[in-house]
């Protein structure tokens, strides 16, 4: 499946349906989840990062189970915007998923949705152990929030 502008994904969703947000790190995909309202990202569980057909496998029944009709990957465009290897290697994931679960998929930049994520960790004095354990979630979450917000209608 081709990627689709997040406006136009928001659009097509059949009423009530949700949005999975999936941050794909080098070992762990943070996914988070949308309310059925499309106005609140929630985090939802950190899957260790494997080959692929697995990993969809997992996508595609979260959304069974959670009601989506479809999926937001973070794209990590360079800090200028330039749009590098990292980036590409993040599409072709999701486009792969994407055609893995039958899903359809919207990009969003994901720049420093760890970072902030941890910081907010840091600040709430959360312990490294637990930080290491729930930031892919939440900055899955952070990065789907922020395209809820920015598509508003």
């Amino acid at each position: 499946m081709p990627v689709t502008p997040l406006p136009a994904l928001r659009a097509a969703l059949p009423r009530h349906a949700r949005l999975i947000g999936l941050d794909p790190g080098s070992k762990t995909i943070g996914i988070a989840l949308s309310d059925v309202l499309l106005m609140l990202a929630s985090p939802y569980a950190a899957l260790a990062r494997g080959k692929l057909a697995p990993n969809a496998a997992e996508i595609r029944r979260i959304a069974e189970k959670e009601g989506a009709g479809g999926l937001v990957c973070g794209l990590p465009l360079g800090m200028d915007g330039s749009f590098g290897p990292a980036a590409q290697a993040a599409k072709d994931w999701a486009m792969a998923v994407s055609n893995a679960t039958g899903l359809p998929v919207a990009l969003w930049d994901e720049r420093l949705s760890s970072s902030a994520v941890n910081r907010m960790m840091i600040e709430a004095d959360l312990s490294r152990a637990k930080r290491a354990k729930a930031v892919d979630a939440a900055a899955a979450a952070y990065m789907l929030q922020a395209a809820l917000d920015a598509t508003r209608g």
